[in-house]
């Protein structure tokens, strides 16, 4: 459970990283999902960024205090062994499980948002993430960010530098209003959906990516497992940081 602008995310029980298999820094390939087929590399314009599980590396302080937002707020606590089988589920599914109201939902993630507010200095982009949004904003890109986190903890975690790189930024994203808040992105910077590609960790961001009508693509190092994001057939699948530079700026050496 990520924290969230409406309904908290992504359950992270008392788990470690992802495995070295699946972290940005291990070795990797390129996949083309099942959509509709990506622009061509000379097309993109506009690239949109999740935040917690694929630029910021925020699962291991998610896995920490998970359990302890749960007794606070009387929802069920997530058993180690139910780890993995929570990363092959959808937001909608893992909220059934932890039995969390919609009611409860919103004060689940302003407690969440306020505990990483708190914590932030154990929170870090991924390796490698710094150099990635550097070199795609000097190319004429345009950059952005659509998350559920705040934009306090966004700013804190990738710093003053990294942000000016950051031409827009959406946060304080509901479960599922990213869909709305890309097409808001579309249109604020006059970008066509064919141009534009959002990249993110999570079934639900595929979904967003897929209802905007922008490239839908996923990174294996983050809350969901690359089994299920497989499962619903992004446009591109990227193991690892450079892969990100080698597709979207083909050029460029990873």
């Amino acid at each position: 459970m990520k924290p969230t602008g409406g309904v908290p995310r992504r359950p992270v029980p008392a788990a470690a990283r992802p495995a070295s298999a699946h972290h940005p820094a291990a070795a990797g390939h390129i996949a083309g999902g099942g959509g509709a087929p990506p622009a061509p590399a000379a097309r993109w314009r506009l690239v949109i960024f999740d935040f917690d599980g694929t630029l910021a590396d925020s699962f291991p302080w998610l896995a920490a205090v998970l359990n302890d937002v749960a007794a606070r707020w009387r929802f069920r606590q997530v058993a180690p062994e139910e780890t993995e089988i929570l990363r092959h589920a959808s937001a909608r599914e893992i909220l059934r499980h932890l039995r969390v109201p919609g009611w409860k939902a919103p004060l689940v993630a302003r407690d969440l948002r306020r505990r990483m507010a708190a914590d932030i200095h154990h929170i870090r982009p991924f390796a490698g993430i710094d150099g990635l949004l550097r070199e795609l904003e000097q190319t004429g890109l345009i950059l952005a960010i659509a998350t559920s986190n705040s934009a306090d903890n966004v700013r804190a975690v990738l710093g003053a530098q990294a942000l000016r790189r950051i031409h827009h930024l959406e946060a304080g994203v509901s479960i599922h209003g990213k869909g709305a808040r890309l097409r808001r992105l579309l249109r604020r910077t006059g970008v066509p959906a064919a141009a534009a590609v959002y990249i993110g960790d999570e079934l639900r961001d595929i979904a967003a990516a897929r209802a905007a009508g922008v490239t839908a693509a996923a990174v294996t190092w983050g809350y969901n497992r690359a089994e299920a994001l497989s499962r619903a057939r992004p446009d591109l699948v990227f193991e690892r940081v450079a892969d990100i530079r080698a597709q979207l700026l083909p050029e460029s050496e990873p």
